[in-house]
């Protein structure tokens, strides 16, 4: 289901080598692509990793106006992936379905994803800010490609119900 209206979205790539130009950033232009592709109006950002610089770019995205959030890289068990630890910080509600399904479904082309930390969640709307969905994604583009599938599909809803719109 596309969105109703254009919403502003920010992709966050979370990357120590992609933030220091020593690695291409894969994902997030695919994510950029897909969300663009489904209408909503995308901006980028990339980031080294870590929990104070995610939940920054989290924070900067929301004061831009994002209502949709979606972090790609950070979630693994890597000794700087810290990209949940930082969007823990920033919501202030997890939707740990949305994160249980994420797994589920990338569980179906990798056992990897079963090692994935990353979780989902939102901003409660506030008299500044409509509210907003927050998702942290895999760094790998398949993988992050097959998560915004996930996705999509919930975000309208999860928007009206942050509105304050009934259940259908």
């Amino acid at each position: 289901m596309e969105p109703r209206q254009p919403q502003p979205c920010r992709v966050i790539t979370v990357s120590d080598r992609s933030a220091a130009g020593t690695r291409e950033d894969r994902s997030g232009p695919v994510l950029v692509e897909l969300l663009a592709a489904a209408g909503y109006h995308v901006s980028a950002a990339i980031v080294p990793d870590g929990e104070a610089s995610v939940q920054a770019a989290i924070g900067a995205a929301l004061a831009a106006g994002a209502r949709l959030v979606v972090t790609t890289g950070g979630t693994g068990v890597g000794p700087r992936d810290r990209t949940p630890e930082g969007t823990r910080a920033a919501v202030d509600r997890e939707l740990p379905g949305v994160a249980e399904l994420l797994r589920a479904r990338g569980a179906l082309a990798s056992a990897h994803a079963a090692l994935g930390r990353g979780v989902a969640g939102v901003v409660d709307a506030t008299a500044a800010h409509p509210g907003a969905l927050v998702v942290n994604l895999p760094g790998s583009p398949a993988a992050a490609a097959d998560g915004i599938a996930v996705v999509l599909p919930l975000v309208p809803h999860v928007l009206d119900q942050l509105a304050g719109g009934d259940h259908p």
